[in-house]
């Protein structure tokens, strides 16, 4: 097997899986998944807002989805672990389930990006987008975007740091896409100003810490 068919049948195993769970763990909002493989097995970490319902009563729900994960995807000795979402308007995930869910209940779309927007950038990211895209208004699919903050779009922050997570909702007049990106609080970009003062404060800084280290 190439090594491109090799990440491309992993890419689509892994998005199988996060449907899976995402699915299967709605109500307890669900925030994503991680997956590393191991000579040992496969370490999963499961974001959600409730872990509670994904362990399930002595941990019975967990080693129930064990076998199914091991059974239903190929995966390896999965060996599973819950990690609650401190800041759920940092998680793409939580809200774009919040935005489709929103739209289902009949709100409108722009009400419901620009409240979204406003939650995550009131959490603290440092640019957040979300774009709903369909039959927003009449039978011809078109999109709406809602954008905030910097949110730079290639890069190696955007590599590494940028939250990415989709959502659909099926509607009356047809089936609704929900993407959400945020790009979180304490990213440190290389094209970052930095001003004059601040570097002089903080060589200065430095400066105060080596002389005390010396007369010490």
């Amino acid at each position: 097997m190439s090594a491109v068919k090799h990440f491309i049948e992993e890419s689509v195993k892994k998005t199988e899986i996060d449907e899976y769970l995402r699915n299967e763990f709605e109500r307890a909002g669900y925030g994503g998944v991680e997956v590393t493989k191991t000579p040992l097995g496969t370490q999963m970490v499961i974001y959600t807002m409730r872990p509670g319902l994904v362990i399930g009563r002595g941990g019975e729900t967990i080693r129930e989805l064990a076998v199914t994960l091991e059974e239903n995807f190929g995966l390896p000795n999965p060996q599973i672990s819950v990690a609650e979402i401190e800041i759920p308007e940092l998680n793409p995930h939580v809200m774009a389930s919040r935005i489709a869910a929103g739209l289902k209940r009949g709100i409108h779309y722009r009400r419901s990006g620009f409240w979204a927007l406003n939650r995550i950038m009131e959490a603290g990211a440092l640019g957040a987008e979300i774009v709903i895209s369909g039959k927003l208004r009449t039978d011809r699919a078109r999109y709406e975007k809602f954008r905030a903050g910097y949110l730079p779009k290639s890069g190696d922050p955007v590599t590494k740091h940028m939250r990415v997570a989709v959502s659909h909702v099926q509607l009356k007049p047809g089936m609704l896409g929900v993407q959400v990106r945020i790009m979180p609080p304490g990213v440190e970009f290389p094209d970052k100003v930095r001003i004059l003062e601040e570097i002089a404060e903080e060589t200065a800084k430095e400066a105060e810490t080596e002389m005390a280290a010396v007369e010490e």
